[in-house]
């Protein structure tokens, strides 16, 4: 790739930028935010790590989106978090509004682009960019499911004592507490589960998962997470910027899948050069399916409450 883009140069933002950078993903590195000279300076500072690195992609910050122009690839990381007094639905709007102006800009500057979304909630938002820049779904995806499995991988990895890259794994389901890991599909370097760990371990190391993000944000009391985001949202960047192909779960427009329409759900997604290349329907048991329909009920209130 040419150019890619990340939207935000806060702490999601900025370590995406620079790992997009190490990775050599695209010529040039864009990094954009509302707040002038901290997406200048933190591109400067990560390009001056290059020669250490040993990396030629140019990093660069600016506050107009004009710098963004013709980018193959954006990651959206905008929005505030949570504020005291805050309700979740004023956390909503706002972002809401946040991603709708961003999402404007992206069409006018870059209308052949692919947008990741790391903004929450993430499938809502998600939902809020495709409909703001009208891009068809192969070329609007969220980043949650690849987060989630990395949890749920390395909490399974802490739990055997064993490498993190024996355990395969899928999360199904909006990115929050209603996501639903697949026992059935989860092995360690082929072997079931269901073998090594009890159904008591594994619906704890589940609890773990799905309360990931809330027990970093407990640790750092203000703030959270970004590492494992970050490089979630540069493993699906990676995956479409070199034509992998990789079978990776995102959050993907659904349009009969699974049975749901008209909305954004973390599903496992073909990725390729041009985005979403198909959305692969596992068979589930009929306590994944009722888990993953209220999952789905649970992305459909909150879309509720933005209409």
């Amino acid at each position: 790739m040419r150019k890619i883009t990340v939207v935000g140069a806060g702490n999601v933002g900025a370590t995406a930028a620079q790992r997009l950078a190490e990775k050599e993903l695209a010529r040039e590195v864009v990094m954009i935010d509302v707040a002038d000279g901290i997406p200048q300076g933190k591109a400067l500072d990560q390009w001056e790590s290059a020669p250490v690195e040993g990396f030629d992609t140019r990093v660069t910050g600016s506050t107009s989106y004009d710098a963004a122009e013709g980018s193959d690839l954006f990651i959206v990381t905008a929005g505030i978090a949570r504020k005291p007094g805050m309700s979740r639905d004023d956390l909503l709007r706002t972002n809401a509004d946040i991603v709708r102006s961003v999402s404007r800009e992206i069409a006018r500057v870059a209308p052949d682009s692919i947008v990741i979304v790391v903004s929450n909630p993430l499938d809502v938002m998600t939902w809020v960019a495709r409909e703001t820049t009208g891009f068809p779904r192969e070329r609007v995806l969220g980043m949650a499911g690849v987060l989630d499995t990395a949890r749920y991988r390395s909490f399974i990895a802490l739990e055997l004592d064993c490498s993190v890259e024996d355990i395969q794994a899928l999360v199904l389901g909006g990115h929050g507490d209603t996501m639903v890991p697949l026992v059935n599909y989860t092995t360690v370097s082929g072997i079931p589960l269901t073998q090594l760990l009890s159904r008591d371990r594994i619906d704890a190391l589940i609890d773990r998962t799905r309360k990931g993000g809330a027990e970093i944000v407990g640790h750092l009391k203000t703030g959270s997470a970004y590492y494992a985001p970050s490089a979630a949202a540069v493993q699906m960047a990676e995956a479409i910027s070199r034509g992998k192909k990789r079978i990776l779960p995102a959050s993907a427009y659904l349009q009969g899948e699974y049975g749901f329409e008209g909305l954004y759900l973390g599903v496992p997604c073909k990725l390729g050069p041009d985005g979403l290349e198909s959305i692969i329907e596992v068979e589930l048991t009929d306590a994944e399916r009722a888990e993953l329909e209220k999952s789905a009920e649970s992305v459909r209130a909150t879309l509720a409450k933005l209409d």
